[in-house]
């Protein structure tokens, strides 16, 4: 077998887009038994958090999380270095660092020629080798669909844990990269992206998000997630949530990749944009004359986004200003925490 379809035509959504619905979500946990009984789990799933946290004897915390998806891209390399990317993500944004992956793999046998699997995993080790760690193994089975992702484990200590239930009321909220990666995702999916968007795409979906490292050492930094398949109101509200506050977000300075405004107007948008909304838009305050385009941008399915930070607001200039030395331009306040229901009040 020489000749291989689109990668994209093989998949019914791509990235973080594939994820269940929140509400759906939220249902299924609902009813897992409770791990509180495990004294040394200082995170589980009852906050919605990126990563799994256990605490050994000594201080030392081991961080394990997930995450795999269909393609959003139909170049192999790009799509592994993407899903890579996006996995460690989540150790970055718990406060850690990564030690080493493990390779999730499911290929559609018959329908993709064996060197565009090697392409997309060579893709993948090239991102862990950027973040210091190897791919030290994984599990591979033939599926409907390409899915491939990693499991990733890391490292901190205690002091450096940082959840996204741990925000404080008069936080300043900055976002670390740029929104618009969903409707990028539409248009590529309807070969409607030009080269140039094409490479804005790639590159911020391929930054590691190593700066949760650097900001979790920061104890005026309180909060820490990563902004993925729910968007920025989905990952905000999780955040609010979390804290019981609410989250006033300025969505005249939310960071928007360059070709998102025109994409977005242009019906750029994704069903997992109408599935966020549909999920959590009661909890959400609009202006009125919001347009939809925008709505959608704050809705949009983010795969590999940016870091959402809650941190003191007389140290939020000069955090902003290490996030953007360390290789972050696009990084912005957004908002701040306040008193009151958990719930997000957009504000134009």
């Amino acid at each position: 077998m020489t000749d291989s379809p689109r990668l994209t035509s093989l998949a019914h959504g791509g990235g973080c887009g594939c994820k269940l619905d929140p509400e759906v979500l939220r249902t299924l946990l609902a009813d897992q038994p409770a791990a509180a009984q495990f004294k040394q789990l200082l995170v589980g799933n009852e906050t919605a958090d990126d990563a799994a946290v256990w605490e050994q004897e000594d201080g030392t915390c081991i961080i394990a999380t997930t995450d795999f998806f269909t393609p959003m891209v139909d170049d192999p390399a790009d799509f592994g270095r993407i899903a890579a990317t996006n996995a460690i993500s989540d150790v970055y944004a718990m406060g850690g660092r990564p030690i080493f992956a493990l390779a999730i793999l499911g290929m559609p046998v018959g329908k993709i020629a064996p060197e565009v699997v090697a392409k997309i995993l060579r893709g993948g080790a090239e991102k862990c080798g950027e973040a210091g760690i190897p791919v030290a193994g994984g599990h591979s089975i033939d599926t409907p669909e390409p899915i491939y992702g990693l499991a990733v484990i890391g490292t901190c200590r205690r002091e450096a844990v940082r959840r996204n239930a741990d925000a404080k009321a008069g936080d300043v909220l900055i976002l670390t990269k740029p929104v618009g990666v969903g409707v990028y995702s539409a248009a590529i999916k309807r070969e409607a992206l030009s080269a140039d968007g094409y490479r804005d795409f790639v590159a911020t979906t391929t930054l590691l998000n190593k700066v949760g490292t650097d900001l979790a050492a920061d104890p005026a930094v309180h909060a820490l997630t990563d902004v993925t398949g729910f968007g920025i109101l989905g990952h905000g509200l999780e955040l609010a949530r979390g804290a019981g506050l609410t989250l006033v977000l300025d969505t005249d300075r939310l960071p928007l990749l360059p070709l998102a405004e025109g994409l977005a107007r242009d019906g750029f948008v994704t069903g997992a944009s109408h599935r966020n909304w549909t999920a959590f838009g009661s909890h959400v305050d609009l202006p009125a004359d919001l347009p939809d385009w925008r709505r959608h941008l704050l809705t949009d399915p983010q795969t590999s986004g940016g870091l959402l930070v809650s941190c003191e607001a007389d140290s939020a200039h000069a955090i902003l200003d290490r996030i953007r030395a360390a290789g972050y331009p696009a990084a912005s306040i957004i908002g701040r925490m306040e008193e009151g229901a958990p719930r997000i009040r957009v504000t134009a």
